[in-house]
């Protein structure tokens, strides 16, 4: 039955064009912006745990530059230790040199003083950031190593630096007093501490290492969820404006097909 009042042909034409159009709205929001899921909307949990993902990538950022800079801090108290050891072995020579007959005990005394004051210098200048690991009132710093997501609570773990109080080791070393082997009980103090420092910045670095590269596996994951395959989109927009033409075609012969009404009052 033909009607000029209802048009079904023309209506079921119009909501069809409307669905190709609301496609393509989508699918060129995808291309534009690169993302399949965008909003809540789109898909509730995709775009749920693709923002919690997204939270983590920039908190591993963040652990990432202040592993970075308490690389750097370690490093400077590592650094201090080895030099202080380095200062400490010439004190021990100087200390044997004395020993000998006929030795200039007043030249070798300047010398370890000297020396001595090199030591205090360098503990008490092996500063990052106004922190000192290894002067008289050092203390050890815990840094945020990694977070850790556990039933949506996050705890986040610390790596400890060490310290050491090398400054007390350039004090009251005397020619004559000093013996060899106290000097080298003060080197195996040395030694110690930059073998502390060395561990926990090794640590630090790896730690590092491993956030970057988790960080790197959100981004792929969040990109799986979320991002758009553009080659699919341009397939999809190209099908639906073919559709759209024909949608329009069909629009406008079912918008004409009243008119065939005309002729049975002819």
């Amino acid at each position: 039955m033909s009607s000029i009042l209802t048009n079904t042909s023309a209506l079921v034409a119009l909501q069809t064009l409307k669905s190709i159009n609301t496609g393509m709205g989508k699918v060129q929001n995808e291309i534009s912006t690169g993302m399949r899921v965008s909003t809540a909307k789109e898909n509730s949990s995709s775009w749920s745990i693709a923002s919690t993902m997204k939270s983590d990538v920039g908190s591993y950022k963040k652990l990432s530059e202040s592993l970075t800079s308490a690389s750097a801090m370690v490093g400077v108290a590592r650094s201090a230790a080895e030099q202080i050891s380095d200062k400490l072995k010439e004190v021990q020579e100087k200390v044997v040199q004395a020993l000998e007959p006929g030795a200039d005990t007043a030249k070798i005394q300047a010398d370890v003083t000297a020396l001595t004051d090199t030591i205090t210098s360098i503990a008490q200048s092996a500063q990052y950031n106004g922190i000192n690991l290894v002067n008289a009132t050092a203390a050890s710093v815990k840094v945020a190593g990694s977070i850790v997501r556990t039933a949506g609570v996050l705890t986040v773990q610390n790596i400890a630096t060490g310290a050491a109080n090398l400054e007390a080791l350039g004090a009251a070393l005397v020619v004559g007093t000093a013996t060899p082997n106290d000097i080298d009980t003060l080197i195996d103090t040395a030694n110690a501490a930059a073998a502390t420092f060395g561990a926990a910045q090794a640590r630090i670095e790896a730690q590092n290492s491993f956030l970057t590269k988790q960080a790197d596996a959100l981004k792929v994951g969040v990109g799986a969820l979320v991002d758009a395959d553009m080659e699919e989109a341009s397939s999809r927009l190209q099908a639906l404006q073919v559709q759209q033409q024909l949608g329009v075609q069909s629009l406008s012969i079912a918008n004409q097909a009243p008119q065939s009404v005309l002729a049975l009052f002819r």
